[in-house]
């Protein structure tokens, strides 16, 4: 169960990463084939994302058909506890493919464990230069809560990473900190958690909302349990796994 939950979990982050790009496109490029999921991993819409545009990847599939992306963030960006070539830009990389048609797809994975958004932010800049992405999906805010970095440093890099990407016509898209049950009281989770909407909205860019579709998953999950609402020590750590 244990790892159904942890599975379902990236399926839902790589269905709503395509979501989110198919749905800003879809001017574009009109009707796609996205591939359907198990019902345990279908999240209600409002649960996946905010909706917002990403004119530089529209661009960039329009007259050039083709799209680079670069994933970065911490260890659920790197795959810690994935299979081999399963983590979710892998599995990114593998649906937009099939989804869309006659476009080539590159799909960066720039993950590392434990980083919180400010280590990431200056590893982005080194980064960019080599990779010119279209599009950068930024992974963030679990370690930053966990790690206790006051909201207003968060904030500061969050947003002035924002307007660096903006000034260099690259779409970025915020994917939001995990869901455990043990943290969904805590409160420095939902000030980081907080800060992240109200940075998204503000400045017009998509918003995944990681925690409410995993927080679906694992009710469903929990639910479907042979009804005696008990998870076993592995299940606990897969569910204690953060980043």
């Amino acid at each position: 169960m244990a790892q159904n939950y942890a599975g379902a979990a990236k399926a839902r982050l790589t269905r709503v990463a395509v979501l989110g790009i198919l749905l800003a496109s879809s001017t574009t490029l009109g009707a796609q084939n996205i591939l359907p999921l198990s019902p345990q991993c279908e999240a209600p819409a409002s649960d996946i994302a905010t909706q917002a545009s990403l004119p530089h990847l529209a661009t960039a599939l329009q007259f050039r058909k083709s799209l680079r992306v670069m994933a970065i963030g911490s260890s659920s960006t790197f795959g810690l506890g994935a299979s081999l070539g399963k983590s979710y830009p892998a599995q990114l990389a593998e649906m937009l493919e099939k989804s869309l048609k006659g476009v080539n797809i590159e799909v960066v994975n720039r993950g590392i464990s434990g980083e919180v958004a400010k280590t990431t932010a200056e590893r982005l800049r080194l980064e960019i230069p080599g990779i010119s992405p279209d599009l950068v999906l930024w992974q963030l805010g679990t370690n930053d809560a966990l790690a206790g970095v006051p909201v207003v440093e968060f904030e500061a890099t969050v947003r002035e990473t924002i307007d660096w990407l903006k000034h260099r016509n690259i779409d970025v898209v915020l994917i939001g900190l995990q869901y455990t049950p043990n943290l969904a009281k805590n409160r420095m989770y939902s000030a980081v958690r907080d800060m992240l909407r109200r940075i998204a909205r503000e400045e017009g860019i998509l918003y995944v909302r990681r925690f409410e579709a995993m927080r679906y998953i694992f009710n469903c999950t929990f639910s479907a349990s042979n009804g005696l609402g008990r998870w076993s020590s592995s299940q606990r750590y897969w569910l204690s796994l953060h980043g």
